[in-house]
C-alpha cells in the first residue's frame, strides 16, 4: 500500500509540475488581458525546438553527457517564446480575435512540428521517423528525507527538470506579485486605460506577457517529452495545454491556487494508472483512465466556475485612440 502511494506521488509530481509551469504562462498572458488558448501549440513548438537541439547534441556528445538535457530546456523556452510572438502579433498588432488566433496557432504548431520532424529526420539524419529519440532522463533521490514515509516520496526519483520548474515558478511568482512590472501587467488585464494614462505601454506589456507564456509553455512541453515517452513526437503533448488552461481557471488566475488544481489533475492521472496496475486490468483500461483528469476538470469547473473572476479586460482589444 505504501509503495502504491509513493508511486502515485512520484508520478503525479512529474506530471503536475510541467502542467503548473504552463499554467503560470497562461496566467501571465491572461492577467495582461490576452486570452491564450495557444498554450497547446506553444508547448509543442517549444518542445520541438528543444528536442531537435538535444537530438543533435546527443549524437555529437554521446549519451552520457548532460549538456543536451539542459540545452533542450533552454532552447525549448526560446522556441516557445519566439513562436508565441505570432499569437501576440495577431492579437495585439493586428487586433485579431484572440480565441481564433489561439486555435490557429495550435493547429499550425501541430502541423508544422509533424512535418518538420519527418522532413529533418529524412533529409538530415537519413531516418524515416516521425520522432526524435531523447533517451531516459536521469533521476535523483535526496538522502535522508526520502526515507520519511509518504513525505519522502516527494524527494524520491526526482527529475532534474522538476527543480528547474520550481525555481522558475518562484521567479515568476515574484515578478508577477512583487515588482512594478507585475503590477502593470495585472493592471493591463483589469484597466488598460489606467495603465496608458499613467504612462505605461499596454501593447508592450501584453507582448512581453505572451512571450513569457510561450517560454514557460515550451519548458513544460520539453519536460513532458522527457518524462512521458523519452522522445519527441507531435502527439505526446496533445490535451495538456487545455488541461493547464482549466488549471488556472480553477485557480482563479492566481498562481498558488492553480498549483492546487494541477496537483489534483496530476494525482488523478497517476492514481488512475496505479489502480489499473494494482487491479491487473488489460492495458486498454489504462487509456480509459487517462481521461480521468479531464473528467475531473469538468466536474470542478461545473461547481467552482461560478466563483471565478476573470480579469475585467480579458479578451478585449485595447485601442489607445479610443481612450
Amino acid at each position: 500500500m505504501l509503495n502504491a502511494i509513493n508511486s502515485v506521488i512520484i508520478d503525479g509530481m512529474s506530471f503536475t509540475l510541467p502542467l503548473f509551469i504552463m499554467a503560470i504562462g497562461g496566467i501571465y498572458s491572461e492577467r495582461s488581458g490576452i486570452t491564450n488558448l495557444a498554450l497547446e501549440g506553444l508547448q509543442g513548438m517549444g518542445a520541438f525546438v528543444g528536442a531537435l537541439v538535444a537530438y543533435i547534441l546527443g549524437q555529437q556528445l554521446g549519451g552520457d553527457s548532460r549538456v543536451p538535457f539542459y540545452m533542450a530546456m533552454l532552447f525549448a523556452m526560446l522556441g516557445g517564446c519566439v513562436y508565441s510572438m505570432l499569437h501576440a502579433f495577431l492579437c495585439i498588432r493586428l487586433k485579431a480575435n484572440q480565441v481564433i488566433s489561439g486555435v490557429v496557432v495550435n493547429i499550425l504548431a501541430m502541423a508544422l512540428t509533424s512535418f518538420l520532424t519527418k522532413a529533418i529526420n529524412r533529409t538530415a539524419f537519413g531516418a524515416p521517423s516521425d520522432k526524435f529519440d531523447l533517451g531516459v532522463s536521469d533521476r535523483f533521490t535526496v538522502p535522508g528525507i526520502s526515507k520519511i514515509p509518504i513525505l519522502g516520496a516527494f524527494f524520491t526519483k526526482v527529475y532534474p527538470f522538476e527543480v528547474i520548474i520550481i525555481i522558475a515558478a518562484v521567479i515568476a511568482w515574484y515578478f508577477l506579485y512583487r515588482t512594478r512590472f507585475g503590477l502593470r501587467l495585472r493592471a493591463c488585464g483589469d484597466n488598460p486605460a489606467a495603465v496608458d494614462a499613467a504612462g505605461g505601454d499596454v501593447a508592450k506589456t501584453r507582448f512581453i506577457a505572451v512571450m513569457v507564456s510561450g517560454a514557460l509553455s515550451g519548458l513544460a512541453g520539453m519536460c513532458f517529452a522527457y518524462s512521458i515517452s523519452a522522445k519527441f513526437s507531435s502527439d505526446i503533448y496533445m490535451g495538456y495545454g487545455y488541461l493547464a488552461i482549466a488549471g488556472y481557471i480553477f485557480g482563479n488566475w492566481e498562481i498558488l491556487p492553480s498549483l492546487f488544481a494541477c496537483l489534483i489533475f496530476g494525482f488523478a492521472r497517476s492514481a488512475g494508472s496505479e489502480i489499473v496496475l494494482a487491479a491487473g486490468l488489460p492495458t486498454a483500461y489504462s487509456d480509459l483512465i487517462m481521461i480521468l483528469p479531464y473528467a475531473l476538470t469538468l466536474v470542478l469547473l461545473i461547481f467552482f466556475s461560478k466563483h471565478n473572476a476573470a480579469p475585467h479586460a480579458l479578451g478585449e482589444i485595447y485601442d489607445k485612440a479610443k481612450r
